[in-house]
């Protein structure tokens, strides 16, 4: 097998154009992969492309009927009158070489589109529930960030700490060197589980800065069903931590 193959599902890719691309992979929380399947489903995207590597884990999916395939990564289109392309899948590379790598390609197809702007999503894990959840944002041009932040976002330089891992903060950066402008979208998250509310939040704020409604209808019935096992979890923790006071003194 190759080190990245792509095979494209369309016939001609120089028909497709879009001016933005948003990533959304697995990461923290699924929080980006969960707008950006959100995205493709509501909008029936056209799958472009397939990527496969041998960066991605040395596993196989199986699906709903006990057949397996490769990890695999997937480019959607979304017409429009602002076109959108769509980059989401299976997995992240396991290896910080494998990273740029993938990088490198996934910026290769944006600028094979047309793509002029990149917007990375995903989760930003504090280690806590998080009832309220802050979308943090970074990008390659302060005056994207005073964008990003007109649109509800929020800037901390100190957040997230150690910076941004894996193609939501290479995207930004590499894309940057191609003169792609970007901003990463984090949702505030505890990293424990997979967080619609967090989603929920990111794709509002998406919403503002690309000039698109998209329908939440969907993450909000997951969101609400999260928050009741959330009351549920903190309640558990606070009985917790009575019974463990009760030992004391």
């Amino acid at each position: 097998m190759d080190r990245v193959t792509i095979t494209y599902k369309i016939d001609n890719p120089a028909e497709y154009t879009a001016p933005i691309m948003i990533e959304g992979l697995p990461g923290v929380g699924h929080v980006g992969k969960l707008v950006a399947d959100h995205i493709v489903d509501e909008l029936e995207g056209v799958l472009v492309a397939e990527i496969i590597s041998h960066h991605f884990p040395p596993q196989v999916m199986i699906d709903r009927e006990g057949t397996v395939h490769l990890p695999k990564n997937e480019v959607y289109y979304i017409p429009g009158d602002q076109p959108l392309l769509i980059l989401t899948g299976d997995c992240q590379s396991v290896s910080p070489e494998g990273h740029y790598v993938m990088t490198g390609h996934y910026l290769d197809l944006a600028m094979e589109f047309g793509v002029t702007r990149i917007y990375t999503l995903g989760g930003y894990g504090v280690g806590h529930l998080v009832e309220t959840p802050r979308v943090l944002c970074a990008a390659d041009q302060t005056e994207l960030v005073t964008l990003a932040v007109e649109a509800g976002c929020v800037f901390s330089p100190d957040e997230p700490p150690g910076g941004i891992i894996g193609a939501a903060g290479l995207l930004i950066a590499l894309g940057s060197l191609r003169g792609i402008g970007g901003i990463a979208l984090l949702g505030e998250t505890s990293g424990y589980l997979v967080d619609p509310i967090s989603a929920r939040a990111v794709i509002t704020i998406l919403s503002k800065l690309i000039g698109r409604d998209f329908d939440p209808a969907r993450l909000q019935e997951t969101a609400e069903e999260l928050e009741g096992a959330l009351e549920k979890l903190k309640e558990s923790e606070a009985d917790r931590e009575r019974d463990d006071l009760s030992y004391i003194g």
